[in-house]
This record gives structure tokens, sequence and C-alpha cells, in this order.
């Protein structure tokens, strides 16, 4: 039988695992920390549950198809509950705008920002739905190993003009600059600039809108625990608690990997869904093409980092949704602030993840759960000490939602923590902290980002946030299915 070993346990991990487990592969995962999840790590402390993220769950069938390739259902194992509205933006003035895919309420607001801009979005949704079509259905699940097949994918790239940004796309139909912002930042969700970040990426607008938003019964955690469940189900075998210390190699193939502990398993294939400059550079250290790899790799430009501050309050919120961007005073300078300068500014915007109001029971009885999470610019261009800043970022960042959502907050607080770019660097060997690997440009997607198989190394795969198409859960559980392709492609050879 043919044996595959998959590196960490994130979203992209578990999903290449049962893909290829669901195909007869023997595979083993090997995860460093105590939890598999990676990013979709959990914390229960004082009776809260505290999922560190990612908690937008878009296209359920992306993940349904899973527990289909064994013809198994996957409301055996994970309940989804739709969230309505999607997203409250709140903006300093006040104004609020709730996001969602019913259309009445959707042109209402709109109509209220400006109404010459309803027929605008009509337009944009428009174009949101040919670049997911060409953008996701087409490109989102296949490798591009080659630059031929860029090439074969530029012409539609060129008719939706993905050289241009997501919000000079978006500005080209709308003109309320809140209407602008609200149909933008959702590339900060995978941890692009709206204002650099292709155009292709509106297509999470109409992604969102046909597939909903959804949130696991339980948190995020519950997904994860319910894939693990799918894969031991079907014979695969999770290792924990054992950090993967070499990837080992003869000449151009992967032959073993070997951990912390001295475990050591020899494999037909391995696939990383570590950080891709730790995989190059770390673990497959003895490897010549690996080492030229893992120096291209760190001249590329990586997503930010992000600061998250967890809390446990006392009281319940039904008129704080489940999702809120709350604004800060600005937009594009913020965000120049951190991409461009790696400037800690003293504004900032936050996304406040309120999962209580949807699932009562991440908290006692009587209380609420919440994070709020504030992009940061990564270590590679803010190298401050984060042990002496996240005190005071915390406070910060609790003293603005008192301000407009909570003005007794600190009073309520039972249990609180943070998580900063530092974190992200020890807990998951990030490459300068950063909480989404490289940056989504258009010069770094696609055939430009990591390829899902090593061009010199015949049996080493990746998948996760790294390659190809990103970041997101939609995007890892894609390179997942690009993955297992050219994985048992290889079997059959």
């Amino acid at each position: 039988m043919t044996r595959a070993i998959v590196v960490g346990a994130g979203f992209g991990g578990l999903a290449l695992a049962i893909r290829l487990q669901s195909a007869g592969v023997d595979t083993t995962i090997v995860e460093a920390r105590d939890k598999p999840g990676g990013r979709a790590y959990f914390w229960q402390r004082e009776g809260f549950t505290f999922d560190a993220g990612p908690t937008v769950i878009t296209d359920p069938a992306c993940l349904e198809e899973l527990w289909g390739l064994s013809g198994q259902n996957m409301a055996a194992d994970v309940l989804l509950d739709p969230v309505q509205p999607f997203y409250r933006l709140n903006w300093p003035d006040g104004t609020n705008f709730d996001y969602t895919n019913d259309d009445v309420i959707l042109r209402d607001q709109i109509a209220k920002l400006d109404p010459a801009d309803v027929a605008g979005y009509a337009k944009f949704l428009e174009y949101a739905a040919g670049v997911y079509r060409e953008g996701y259905q087409k490109l989102g699940h296949v490798a591009f190993l080659d630059f031929a097949s860029m090439i074969k994918a530029a012409p539609a790239l060129a008719k939706y003009q993905a050289w241009r940004s997501v919000y000079s796309m978006v500005s080209s139909f709308v003109k309320s600059e809140k209407l602008r912002e609200a149909l933008s930042f959702h590339t900060l969700l995978v941890g692009g600039n709206p204002f650099t970040a292709s155009a292709i990426y509106a297509l999470i607008h109409k992604l969102e809108r046909d597939g909903g938003v959804w949130f696991a019964h339980g948190g995020t955690n519950k997904l994860i625990r319910g894939m693990v469940a799918l894969f031991e189900r079907l014979g695969g075998t999770l290792r924990l608690n054992d950090p993967v210390a070499e990837i080992e190699t003869l000449g151009d193939r992967v032959t073993a990997v070997r951990t912390a502990s001295g475990w050591r398993q020899e494999a037909d294939m391995v696939a990383s869904n570590g950080d891709i400059v730790h995989t190059y550079r770390d673990l497959l250290s003895g490897s010549t093409s690996a080492r030229r790899s893992a120096a291209k790799l760190e001249r590329k430009k990586f997503s930010p980092s992000l600061f998250v501050v967890h809390f446990g309050i006392k009281g319940t919120w039904p008129g704080i949704p489940h999702h809120m961007i709350l604004f800060g005073p600005r937009y594009k300078g913020l965000l120049t602030d951190i991409y461009d300068h790696g400037v800690l500014s003293e504004d900032f915007s936050l996304y406040l993840h309120h999962p209580t109001v949807t699932d009562p029971s991440m908290a006692p009885e009587g209380c609420s759960t919440f994070y709020a999470l504030a992009p940061v610019p990564h270590m590679g261009k803010f190298p401050e000490d984060w042990d002496r800043i996240a005190p005071i970022l915390e406070k910060r960042i609790l003293d603005e939602i008192g301000r407009r959502l909570i003005p007794d907050i600190h009073e309520r607080i039972i249990t609180k923590f943070s998580y900063s770019p530092k974190d992200f660097s020890h807990d998951l060997n990030a490459h300068l902290g950063s909480a989404f690997s490289l940056e989504p440009t258009l010069t770094q997607s696609a055939w430009f980002r990591v390829h899902n198989r090593d061009d010199a190394i015949s049996n080493l795969y990746f998948v996760g946030a790294g390659t190809h198409p990103g970041a997101g859960i939609p995007g890892v559980v894609g390179s997942a299915k690009a993955t297992a392709a050219l994985m048992l492609e290889g079997v059959k050879r």
C-alpha cells in the first residue's frame, strides 16, 4: 500500500489527508501541537470556549464533499448554523450596515448610503459572478505547475482586469466611500490589502452570497474535530504533540519524516501543511534545492500578522451580531501603515467575533464569548517587543469596544488573554509571524505562489495558505483538492 505523511493538522492538512485516505492511501498526519487545527486551534478557560480562528465558514459544499468521498454525511459529525447578517459594519460616526444576501435588506441599506449606488452594486455583482466562475470554480482547485498553465488562464484574468486592485474595481461601480469599504474589506480575511490585492478576489462576495456564511455549532474547533473523526474512521493516523524535526531526502526524492521524539517513518510521498519558509529552510535543510527555495521565499512579500484579544464577560448581548467590522477613522491610510510602513498606528479597525449570540453553549450561562482582531504589521516590518506592547494594545482595543458597544466592559470581564505576532511565530512557526503566509498579490498568486508539488523534489507536496489558491477555509480546502489530485496521479503511475 502507498504510504503518505502529511505534516501539520490544519484545515488544509486534514482535508488533504481525508482525500488520500478515502482513496486508499495509508496516511499519517504529524502535528506539533497538542491539538489539531493549526490556526483553527482553541482554548477553554473558566467555562468559555475560545476559537483561535478562522470563524467565518463559506462554501460549505467544499467541506461536505470530503465526507461524500466515502459516502458519509457531514451532518453526522458537524452542525453548521447560518449566520445573519453575515457582518455588521460599523463606522466611527455611528453608521451601521448589515451585510447580507437578502437583496431587499441589502438594497435598502445601499440606498441609504447613496441611492445611485443601487444600480452600481447590481453591476458589481455581475462582475463578482464572473470572477467567481473563472477564479474559483475553474481555477481554484487546479494546480499551476508550469508557466504555460498561467498563460492559459491569462485571457480570463485579463477579461476581468485582474491587474487592478479590489478597491479600484469596486470604486468603478459605486461612489459611496462606505460602500467601497463594505465591498472591498473581504481581502483582509485572507491577508490581502484591498488596495493591492488582485480584483479577482472580488469573487469572495459571490462566494458568500451563494453559499451563505456559517458557523460550526460549538465553535470552529468542532469542525476540526469532525474532520479528525472522519479521517480516523477511514483508517488514518493522527500523531499529536510531536514536531517534525526533518523531512529526509535522497537526491530528488523525499524518503522519510523524523520527529523531535525520535519517531521516524518512511513514506512514498510527503505533503507539508506547515509554514512554507519553515518547511523549506528548517525541515528540508539537507536538500540543496530546498535551501535555494527558502532563500527565494524569504525575499517575497508576506501578509501582515494579527493581534487578537479573547475575552469572556458577564452578560448577554443579543444586539451585537455574530460578526462585526468596527472601522477606524482611516481606511487606506491605516492599511498603508500596516502593509507598507510597518507602523503600529494609534488608530485601528477591528473584526469582532461574538459566537455566543449564535451558540450560547460557548460560554457559561448568562455570559458571552468574544474576540477582537486587529491586523498589525508582521515582525519583519515591526520588530518590536510584543510582550511589552501586548498589554497596551489590548487595553486600547477593549477601551474602543467599550466606547462603541459595551460601556462597562472592563468591569464585566471574567477572563481574557491576547495572541500576538510573536505567538504566530512561536506556535505555528509562521515566518515573520505572518497570519496568512504569502501576501495575495497578482504576482504572488497561482503559478507565482508555492507550487502544490515541488519542482525539484518529485514526491514533495504542499497544501494550505502558502500554496495555490491561498488562505481562508475555502482556499486551503481547495488547495487540498488540487494537491490530492497530483498525489493520486503519482500513485497511479
